[in-house]
């Protein structure tokens, strides 16, 4: 059979591509050098000239990790409005809960990544959230004082006023994360009821009402949603 050559860039990202299940897996204290050298199907010294040690090869995958999705760049490009704030909340929803299938192992490995972080020094964790906040947050901050001036929000929980919209949007969330962290075994650790679809509106209605949001707002906007995304 004949061996397959991969030129320097080629053989670093293979080992990337090998290393993230692992790491997803054992996280990074739990994953040895030689653990990383055969799941890339080479030997321990051909992995540390590329990568000089455990903590490079880590780097590059939070790195890569953090790039930039093309769906985040299709959000940069709404303009500011209710309507968006309401897409932005049903996308970030269906993002965690209805991945498709060719989608579920990359976000499952990147859920355990950032499981793992928690744990350890949040390095990983942290650059993903600032990837995030840089992309997202711009949008989320000036649809929602659009949405305020409006009046289609109003100040959440009784408050006197409306909430800080980078506190509310990393609240939001943290609602689809977790839920799609107690999923990770392969089945739904929290007892929910309804269908992933019912769990999905559910969730997004509980977060838009959560950031001060009306409900007539609300369905205007997930029908405005709903024609976009026929178009």
């Amino acid at each position: 059979m004949a061996v397959i050559r991969l030129d320097g860039d080629e053989r670093r990202k293979a080992i990337v591509r090998a290393a993230v299940p692992l790491f997803a897996r054992k996280g990074f204290a739990g994953t040895t050098t030689r653990e990383l050298a055969e799941v890339a199907g080479i030997s321990e010294a051909l992995l540390f000239k590329h990568f000089p040690s455990k903590q490079s090869l880590y780097r590059e995958i939070r790195q890569l990790g953090c790039e930039g999705d093309p769906v985040l760049e299709t959000l940069a490009s709404l303009p500011p409005s209710t309507a968006t704030l309401v897409w932005m909340m049903r996308f970030m929803v269906r993002h965690f809960l209805g991945a498709t299938e060719s989608e579920r192992g990359e976000l499952d490995s990147r859920l355990r990544l950032v499981a793992h972080s928690f744990l350890e020094d949040g390095e990983y964790a942290h650059e993903l959230f600032e990837a995030v906040s840089e992309r997202v947050l711009p949008l989320f901050e000036a649809s929602y004082q659009a949405a305020v001036a409006s009046g289609d929000i109003e100040a959440p929980f009784g408050a006197a006023q409306p909430g800080r919209p980078r506190n509310l949007f990393w609240f939001a969330q943290h609602v689809p994360a977790l839920l799609a962290l107690a999923g990770l075994p392969g089945r739904n650790c929290v007892p929910t009821e309804g269908t992933l679809d019912e769990l999905a509106d559910e969730a997004t209605a509980f977060i838009l009402r959560g950031i001060g949001m009306r409900d007539d707002a609300i369905a205007a906007g997930a029908g405005h949603g709903r024609d976009a995304a026929a178009d």
